[in-house]
């Protein structure tokens, strides 16, 4: 006997009205996502995620009152341990404001003009711990970004990854650079299963929550250059 998939919890949050009841429509149309709420800026999608506990916050940028940047800071930051993914939403495909959302602790971004299809996925990938960082826009807007050496912490950020083992800093450099587990498998000839303990570890010993996290902290700390293979 099966058991019916867990359904994944969302709350919307962009000051455009027209926004959230569009991409309501497109996501209670899916089996497996329900909107339990929205939000009209970013203090409220604070409020609204602290009562309503969903799985995934779509985020919008520039929102009144209080933006989508410190919003996601907010809540990433919450420290319950079932708090929930920050998908950001975006407008533009090079937006300096995202990477700071990721920074936030934002675990992927999506254009505003994503297909039904691409919005739905979305919010499954981060939805199950993944980060949407896949070779293309987030990597891009990563690169263009990141990697400022001389960033306030930027010692302590070597120090800790003085703590990884050569093969954990060989896949976080994989993972910064967007390949996915199985690509990085590929790539390094071992187990996909080997790669998501590397990774886990990886995560552990650096303090990050995500792939997303990871992949700015190697290009903030210059292990990985913006260009290079």
């Amino acid at each position: 006997m099966t058991t019916a998939a867990r359904t994944i919890r969302v709350l919307l949050a962009d000051d455009q009205k027209m926004v959230r009841q569009g991409f309501t429509v497109l996501l209670d149309a899916e089996p497996d996502l329900t909107v339990v709420g929205q939000a009209v800026d970013g203090l409220e999608a604070v409020e609204r995620t602290a009562e309503l506990a969903p799985d995934v916050v779509l985020m919008d940028i520039r929102m009144p009152r209080l933006g989508g940047i410190e919003a996601t800071r907010r809540i990433a930051g919450a420290t319950a341990a079932d708090r929930p993914r920050v998908l950001v939403l975006t407008t533009f495909d090079l937006d300096e404001y995202v990477f700071e959302a990721l920074r936030a602790g934002a675990s992927g971004f999506l254009l505003k003009d994503a297909s039904a299809a691409e919005l739905a996925d979305g919010v499954r990938v981060v939805a199950r711990g993944e980060a949407l960082l896949a070779p293309g826009l987030t990597k891009r807007l990563i690169e263009k970004f990141a990697g400022m050496p001389d960033e306030p912490g930027g010692r302590q950020f070597m120090e800790r990854v003085a703590d990884l083992t050569e093969r954990e800093t060989e896949v976080l450099s994989l993972v910064a650079r967007g390949l996915s587990n199985l690509e990085i498998a590929e790539q390094l000839v071992v187990a996909e299963q080997t790669v998501k303990t590397h990774v886990s570890r990886v995560l552990v010993k650096l303090g990050l929550r995500d792939r997303t996290q990871a992949a700015v902290f190697a290009y903030e700390t210059g292990l990985v250059r913006p260009g290079r293979a």
